[in-house]
């Protein structure tokens, strides 16, 4: 008797197709994280040194 194995169907191209996406997905939710912080807090990104006033002479 002969046992035929069936090799699973992989296809490569769809699998890079999902991590692209899956990775371009992180990226969006990581920019608006970002954003959203600067948009409630937008002096934090800021350094303290240039919140103090110049002496002109």
């Amino acid at each position: 008797m002969e046992s035929t194995t069936v090799q699973p169907y992989v296809d490569v191209d769809k699998g890079f197709a999902i991590g692209f996406v899956v990775l371009m997905c992180l990226f969006l939710m990581a920019m608006m994280v970002r954003c959203a912080r600067l948009v409630v807090d937008p002096y934090r990104a800021i350094p303290t040194s240039t919140w103090e006033e110049e002496q002109i002479n």
